[in-house]
């Protein structure tokens, strides 16, 4: 050991003790800081399904290889952080011994091959990153980037160490082969043994690279030690955390049913709660759950979630991202005051600091975050705008591409849920989907007896629930849209009329039905869903009261109202086996009990509703179904997982967009792009939407007359029915369909 080993030894060593208390430290201030969240109980278990999950998630990176061309280099970069490590602190002897490797392992070949492959890897794979990240650099044309507004430094900060480390990897392997301390088979150095030939022999450089290797990563330490906020370094631990406690513990994403109203770890009962100690929603930072505040610790700022987002696509002022990085910044800034027992009431009144001087070592800039009020306007300098927090959809598509699993929509619906139901500070266009919904049982306002208006014109007697289903095998749960929108009424009718012809037994609930609550909920109105959604569990199970769960089918053709009543409800006492119209149709199409016969010469494209698709995972069926009409398909370059929203969930179908290009014009325009002649859809939502988007675009000259919207049901039975002269129509009756024509009673083909 000589004066330089001892040098560079002693050098790394009393750094390394700064840097790795100064962790230490931090680590432990961040888990006190992220335990200031509500409990949240439901995360604990099972161990073994969790496990699984992100066992499957961190090792297959399944859900990082979404973006194909990212996944494998982030994959070499993972792998060189995890089994680095192990390599990282091999240097501690080496800074002092040139000559020290581990015990046992290090002097075997399979080692030895896997720290060439792991350098080659990290240095590879540092390079990749930063290289897409300068292709993808926000400089190009607005809102093109997936990184506009994440942190650029920080992130080339975060790859370059990655680089330096593996160089000091490569660099320790070959100056220890140059030096004669290694002897190593070109097999297991295939890179590294030839460049010991050009190398100096001088051992001293094998603890020189140590060092190197050492240093990048103690000042790595020091760096986000001194940065909790600094997400795209400290993924590298809390991602692990942040996928293991995921919503689901089956490894689904945070989709389909929203997280209940909670407060403190439980479920809010309404007919219980207490204004002064439980919480409504998220009106405070404080007031989300631990797993949120681990959410926010762990986004790294990748913007996959921005680049699928409709609402950042088309000019709003929303990012997924931006949303969950600001909601960090606050949480983390404010932490030191809530750590010192600070907190406020409902009015903005200090209840948690007392004494003469409560606010003494307290960080200014910690009290006077913890005046910004989370949700407000640039005057009121709240964290998160109104219009930010109003424009999501609630479509998931930032839950589903987001590689570490945070939970963006339940967070924003938190926010709403406070903000309506104790600031009663909402879009005034809500006011009137609220007052109908608990006055008419339903958004537009129109009276329960015309709920089966839709029947009339039919060739056949719909079956409407008289007190006892019978031999039905389906209840049909036609929905507020279903039953009142003109549009809808088509699809309804045209489901009935398969139906009638496959001789499936169904009835309805006519005036016994009403909304699912789903547009009140998404809107932050959790008092009117659990009302509505109450009334109908109660009325459904008295429907089914003489059948066991599993028969207890319903059929519905509207997305939401199929996401309601198979995710939402059981929580409230209503277990049933919900089928999607398309669903049910392609089954009957392949039990051939529909078959058919004059198959439609048409070009369709198919748009994925949010909540059937991306929600739910209903993607075959009805492109088996636009196939089985015979119909020539056309698939959109956003569709699936990706698909694009239509603009109406999450209550926007009741507000006006006023910023940027409307969502539904978008979309059109993208599906256009294929040149269709119909659009076809799978829920009454997207058919409004995309029907005006068709109907805008055609007033400006940019579609042709012929394209319409419909629903896969009426593209079937167009196909299912034969071209014949059609029966008199009752005046004022509305359209079978667009294409469908009557048939005779009974008839089936």
């Amino acid at each position: 050991m000589g004066a330089v080993e001892i040098t560079l030894g002693a050098i790394a060593v009393a750094i390394s003790i700064v840097a790795w208390s100064m962790f230490v430290r931090t680590v432990l201030r961040m888990v006190k800081t992220i335990r200031l969240g509500q409990p949240d109980s439901s995360r604990n278990g099972p161990f073994g399904p969790r496990l699984k999950t992100l066992i499957k998630e961190f090792a297959a990176h399944t859900r990082m290889n979404r973006l194909r061309h990212v996944g494998p280099w982030h994959w070499l970069v993972m792998w060189g952080f995890l089994i680095g490590s192990l390599v990282l602190f091999e240097a501690y002897g080496e800074v002092f011994d040139p000559g020290f490797h581990w015990p046992i392992i290090g002097s075997w070949s399979i080692w030895l091959l896997l720290v060439e492959l792991l350098g080659i890897g990290t240095v590879a794979g540092g390079i990749a990153l930063a290289v897409i990240r300068q292709l993808n650099h926000p400089r190009r044309a607005d809102r093109q980037s997936r990184f506009a507004g994440s942190n650029f430094g920080q992130a080339y900060f975060v790859e370059a160490v990655v680089i330096i480390e593996g160089l000091g990897i490569l660099g320790v392997k070959a100056f220890k082969t140059a030096a004669g301390l290694e002897d190593p088979a070109l097999w297991t150095s295939f890179l590294t043994a030839p460049l010991a030939e050009i190398l100096p022999t001088a051992p001293e450089w094998v603890s020189v690279m140590a060092f190197v290797k050492l240093m990048s990563g103690m000042i790595w330490l020091i760096v986000v030690a001194r940065n909790m906020t600094m997400g795209v370094a400290w993924h590298r631990f809390s991602a692990f955390f942040n996928i293991y406690f995921k919503r689901e513990d089956d490894g689904g994403t945070a989709l389909g049913k929203l997280k209940p109203m909670m407060s403190a770890g439980k479920p809010l009962d309404f007919e219980e709660a207490d204004p002064d100690k439980d919480v409504f929603g998220a009106g405070q930072v404080e007031d989300f759950s631990w797993k949120g505040w681990l959410d926010f610790t762990t986004c790294t700022e990748c913007g996959r979630c921005q680049s699928q987002c409709p609402a950042w696509n088309t000019g709003k002022p929303l990012s997924p991202k931006l949303l969950i990085t600001q909601l960090r910044d606050h949480a983390y800034a404010k932490a030191p005051y809530l750590l010192a027992g600070g907190k406020k009431d409902m009015t903005g009144e200090e209840i948690g600091l007392t004494g003469d001087d409560p606010h003494a070592g307290i960080d200014v800039l910690a009290l006077a975050e913890s005046e910004r009020p989370l949700v407000g306007g640039p005057e009121e300098n709240g964290v998160i705008d109104p219009e930010v927090l109003w424009s999501c959809t609630s479509c998931g598509a930032c839950v589903e591409q987001c590689p570490v699993d945070i939970e963006h929509v339940d967070h924003i619906v938190d926010m709403r849920r406070y903000q309506v139901m104790i600031e009663s500070n909402f879009p005034t266009e809500l006011n009137g989907m609220f007052k109908n919904l608990e006055n008419k049982g339903n958004p537009w306002g129109q009276n329960a007896k015309d709920r089966l208006q839709w029947t009339e014109g039919l060739d056949f007697e719909v079956p409407v629930f008289d007190g006892d289903l019978g031999d039905a095998e389906y209840l049909f749960w036609v929905g507020c849209a279903g039953a009142f929108e003109d549009r809808a009424k088509k699809t309804t009718r045209a489901v009935a009329e398969l139906l009638h012809i496959a001789g499936v037994k169904y009835a309805v609930l006519g005036p016994e039905e009403t909304c699912t609550g789903d547009p009140a909920r998404r809107a932050g109105n959790e008092f009117v869903f659990q009302m509505l959604a109450q009334q109908n569990v109660e009325v459904l199970n008295s429907v089914f009261e003489d059948r066991e769960p599993l028969q207890r089918k319903i059929v519905v053709t509207c997305a939401h109202c199929f996401n309601t009543l198979a995710n939402e409800y059981p929580d409230l006492g209503g277990q049933y086996q919900v089928v999607h119209h398309t669903q049910l149709l392609n089954r009957l199409v392949r039990e051939k009990r529909l078959v058919p016969v004059a198959p439609i010469a048409d070009d369709v494209t198919y748009h994925d509703p949010c909540y059937l698709g991306r929600h739910n995972k209903v993607y075959e069926a009805p492109r088996e179904l636009v196939g089985a009409s015979g119909a020539q398909f056309r698939e959109m370059p956003r569709h699936g997982d990706r698909s694009m929203c239509c603009g109406a969930g999450g209550a926007r179908m009741w507000m006006e967009e006023k910023i940027g290009k409307r969502i539904n014009v978008d979309r059109v325009d993208e599906a256009l792009g294929t040149a269709p002649s119909k659009i076809a859809t799978g829920c009454p939502f997207c058919r409004v939407m995309l029907n005006d988007g068709v109907t805008a675009r055609q007033s400006d000259g940019k579609a042709g007359e012929n394209v319409e919207v419909v629903d896969v049901a009426q593209l079937l039975l167009s196909s299912v029915k034969r071209k014949e002269d059609p029966a008199p129509v009752p005046a004022g009756a509305p359209e079978i369909g667009d294409e469908a024509e009557p048939a005779e009673e009974g008839k089936q083909v």
